[in-house]
């Protein structure tokens, strides 16, 4: 990595941290309506163009700048679909699909038919599943099988007969949407694509996760040292300090498995490692979230208090995009399909290749 690429991230990071700090004066941005003044702001400084190319209009960053925005967005529980209108707009250029003025949207899961050609125009019929803050974008990207190829299609919100509203457990929208040949702007695309949206679903939230953590570790830690029991702070327990070096060691394998991922989608083929970091993030929170309301107690659990907003949302993210078994059983594939002699070398030639892009 070189100096200028540094600084401009930490440049964004700086400038992501002080935007997600004054959005709110309840805890950062846990809304879980839609904040408009803060999405017009990144729309501002062009956080949806940032996978675009400069040449289709976009800023033209890769992987590894989206990984400051996710870690931000992570860890100040913003309530938006950043990562998923940055991967929207992404599809869209690559694809060729103009995207109109508003707000795009992605639809990681999508049943339906395509009917017609790009002559007579394409009509689509079928359902968005759990599409992030459906109800409030304009237009979505969803990816369909036809005549055994998948397509990119762009769907108008408004054309859609039906919208079911829908949230995951933390409350952030994850709605239904329903059409009914409804005309839509269609191109065959590649056919790892349905694959790989589900594997750059899956860094969205890496990112995401590791950011959320950190800030559950350093609240928690910040609370260990004000709470006073016994005639002193519950952090000069052993007890507790044990607890939350676990926590300590957690954030800091989730953080390395996100730098891994995020550096190799940067380089090109990731598979491997997002799936190990996908998969070990998800263990990380079912580590961090028991620890960090053990040492809160009670007061973790309440509406009012900013630990719920992030750990309600760490556990609905570590079953979005694939959970523990999803992620295990694929890792257990790969590694079967390329013999257990082959192994240690594939994991030292990935390790050595991205090291040699620093």
């Amino acid at each position: 990595m070189n100096t200028q690429q540094t600084e401009q991230r930490t440049l964004l990071a700086d400038t992501l941290a002080r935007l997600f700090s004054d959005s709110a004066s309840t805890p950062p941005a846990v809304s879980e309506g839609w904040h408009g003044a803060l999405w017009q702001q990144l729309g501002e400084i062009g956080v949806p163009l940032l996978l675009v190319a400069e040449a289709a209009g976009g800023i033209g960053g890769n992987w590894e700048d989206a990984q400051v925005v996710m870690q931000a967005v992570g860890a100040h529980a913003v309530g938006l679909p950043v990562g998923e209108v940055m991967l929207a707009q992404s599809l869209a250029a690559r694809a060729g699909l103009a995207a109109p003025a508003g707000t795009l949207g992605l639809a990681p899961a999508t049943i339906g038919t395509l009917e017609g050609d790009a002559a007579a125009g394409w009509r689509f019929t079928g359902t968005l599943h759990g599409v992030p803050w459906g109800r409030h974008l304009d237009h979505i990207v969803a990816c369909v099988e036809h005549e055994a190829m998948p397509f990119l299609l762009l769907l108008a919100r408004a054309d859609a007969n039906a919208l079911r509203e829908g949230r995951n457990p933390a409350g952030e929208p994850r709605d239904k949407l329903q059409f009914e040949r409804a005309a839509v702007s269609a191109l065959p695309c590649a056919p790892g694509l349905p694959r790989a949206l589900v594997y750059d679903c899956a860094l969205l939230r890496i990112g995401q996760i590791a950011g959320a953590l950190d800030t559950v570790l350093s609240r928690t830690v910040q609370y260990a040292r004000e709470r006073v029991q016994f005639g002193k702070p519950i952090g000069n327990f052993q007890a507790v300090q044990q607890q939350l070096a676990v926590f300590g060691a957690e954030v800091a394998a989730v953080q390395c498995a996100a730098f891994a991922a995020y550096r190799c989608a940067a380089l090109g083929d990731a598979a491997f490692e997002i799936a190990a970091a996908k998969l070990r993030a998800n263990l990380a929170i079912d580590a961090g979230v028991a620890i960090a309301h053990q040492v809160h107690g009670a007061i973790g659990f309440t509406h009012e208090y900013a630990l719920r907003h992030y750990t309600q949302r760490l556990l609905s993210w570590r079953t979005e995009f694939g959970n523990d078994r999803h992620w295990s059983e694929t890792l257990g594939q790969a590694v079967i399909a390329r013999g257990v002699d082959a192994f240690w070398a594939d994991l030292t030639q990935r390790g050595d290749a991205a090291a040699l892009a620093l």
